[in-house]
């Protein structure tokens, strides 16, 4: 399953927020694409999923990927 969070225009820590908030009801393997274009996002989000024991699978531009563990 995948997700998009469209957090453009939003400014730190809306980014990281918006994509907490959207995985707290989400089961593991659940993938989630964040577009920011916040340039601490590029920070913010790998940061959260070393945090919270997520996979950051990647980012492209604005287009940050996370999968969900368990």
């Amino acid at each position: 399953m995948s997700h998009v969070v469209d957090a453009r225009g939003k400014r730190c820590p809306l980014p990281v927020i918006m994509l907490a908030k959207l995985a707290a009801n989400q089961p593991p393997g659940t993938r989630i694409e964040v577009l920011a274009d916040d340039p601490a996002a590029a920070v913010d989000i790998p940061a959260w999923c070393r945090m919270r024991g997520h996979t950051f699978v990647a980012a492209a531009g604005d287009a940050y990927t996370v999968e969900l563990k368990g």
